[in-house]
């Protein structure tokens, strides 16, 4: 520890280049949830329609309040208090994978090796959950990631309090993430306990019936929730590709090799942190099989227990990239230059193929190059904040349009849609009619005519529309640009 304060300066130049690799797009796929609960929080007179479909998340998270509560307090521009919280958490990120790298290895260079892998994998995909290590935006996952690693390694450490405390911040960032890191921690130190007899049947009973009382909780599943459900295939194991199972067991075969490594080399804490992994994917895999396999189990879908494996995936690269370190590239700069360049290069093109009509870096201030991001910046500009809008309801999977969510950049209100609304509602099963109604009515988009629009804005209030090129004849459009149209219903 005695070299940490000049390591920090480092860890923060590691996260900016980790950054600059994967790139940074702050208003794109769930930030289309958690960017209008912080723009909310800063203006409550946003968003006067359908706010429901991120309210339910913000209301049940700090996350919206204390990144708004930061921008008032530093009176920055909102782009770059969250280019800045981006940075910050992807350094809290390796700062946590610094400490594990401590626990678990002797070798200093160990610990950079286990950093270093973290920060080349960042946006790399945990098996088929939908889930990067690391978003290329600012969610609640971006805290409550290193926050559950600060868990682990208070934890480890015996530092209990301060554990408590770690707990405590993540479950008001990501209730569910804490759940799966505090799961970790009971196993851990169950499987490494000092004295067996301190965890006795009755207290285990009284663990499992807490654990249980929240299943009572789920109200039975509708048609229009499992018609939602049928929109995240990803929360049935059943659905998962060959190759997605093989992100399930490949890990864990991995860390068995690893414990079996450890036990030869003498590195107990890393014996003993493979041995949780394994047992803990083991354990989420089984659970995951008993409430996703079963159609009627189908309403406990939403606890997603193969999250779970976001944990064991971090664990996994932060002790390869350690053992990688210690006994291949060692102190030969060259030998980290050979791996670490070409991965960090394949990984950046993998994140411009994701979004190849929009710059790598959406730098805080800059002018927005994607056609769909300008129509929207008019809108913000523009537009009445009561201003109420209909668009493609698959529109955030069009091709140029680069998953840019409408709420998070035009600050405007708009009907439900397909692809993220239908995320809210698995979690809050009460919008699921009010979204089948909105979804519904939007079914026929693409073959709308001018006769279908005032249809929409009797049922729903809606009074403004974005269109693709080349639009509906007969429509005020008082903006367009080479794919999109901004038209008023009148």
């Amino acid at each position: 520890m005695k070299n940490y304060p000049r390591d920090v300066p480092i860890l923060i130049l590691l996260a900016f280049c980790a950054l600059m690799v994967h790139g940074y797009h702050p208003g794109v796929e769930d930030a289309e949830i958690y960017l209008p609960g912080i723009k909310k929080a800063l203006n409550p007179a946003l968003y006067p329609h359908n706010s429901a479909f991120f309210a339910s998340h913000a209301h049940m998270t700090l996350f919206p309040s204390l990144i708004a509560g930061s921008i008032r307090i530093s009176n920055l521009p909102v782009d770059w208090a969250l280019f800045l919280w981006q940075w910050f958490s992807i350094f809290l990120l390796l700062l946590g994978c610094w400490h594990l790298g401590r626990l678990t290895f002797r070798d200093a260079l160990a610990r950079w090796g286990s950093v270093a892998l973290i920060a080349a994998l960042l946006t790399i995909p945990v098996a088929g959950t939908a889930l990067y290590i690391m978003d290329e935006y600012l969610s609640t996952r971006s805290l409550s990631t290193p926050a559950v690693l600060f868990i682990l390694i208070n934890a480890v450490e015996r530092k209990f309090a301060r554990a408590l405390l770690w707990i405590i911040f993540t479950v008001l960032i990501h209730p569910l993430m804490a759940v799966f890191g505090v799961a970790y921690v009971v196993l851990f130190l169950w499987m490494n306990r000092r004295q067996p007899e301190t965890l006795s049947s009755s207290r285990l009973e009284a663990t499992s019936a807490l654990l249980l009382f929240p299943l009572g909780l789920f109200p039975p599943i509708t048609d229009a929730y499992r018609e939602v459900l049928t929109t995240r295939p990803y929360f049935f194991l059943r659905e998962w590709r060959w190759y997605e199972w093989l992100g399930i067991f490949a890990p864990l075969a991995l860390l068995g090799l690893i414990r079996w490594l450890a036990r030869s080399q003498d590195l107990p804490v890393l014996e003993a942190m493979c041995s949780a992994s394994v047992v803990s994917g083991l354990v989420f895999f089984c659970v995951s099989l008993t409430i996703t396999i079963p159609q009627r189990l189908a309403n406990f879908a939403e606890l997603q227990p193969m999250r779970g494996l976001h944990l064991i995936y971090i664990l996994l690269f932060v002790f390869l990239g350690g053992l990688v370190a210690q006994w291949v590239l060692r102190d030969h700069i060259w030998r980290w230059a050979v791996l670490f360049l070409p991965l960090s290069s394949g990984m950046w093109y993998a994140q411009r193929q994701l979004f190849p009509a929009t710059p790598h870096v959406e730098w805080p201030g800059a002018k927005p190059k994607n056609d769909w991001v300008q129509a929207f910046l008019w809108i913000r500009q523009n537009t009445p904040r009561e201003a109420y809008f209909a668009l493609d309801p698959d529109y955030m999977a069009l091709a140029g349009e680069d998953q840019h969510g409408f709420r998070a950049i035009a600050e405007r209100s708009r009907l439900a849609d397909v692809v993220k609304d239908s995320g809210a509602v698995t979690m809050f099963p009460a919008l699921a009619e009010t979204w089948r109604q909105q979804v519904r009515a939007q079914r026929r988009w693409k073959d709308f005519q001018l006769s279908d629009f005032p249809g929409l804005q009797q049922k729903f209030g809606v009074d403004w529309v974005v269109l693709q090129r080349p639009g509906v004849m007969g429509l005020p459009c008082p903006y367009q640009n080479n794919a999109v149209l901004v038209c008023r219903l009148e």
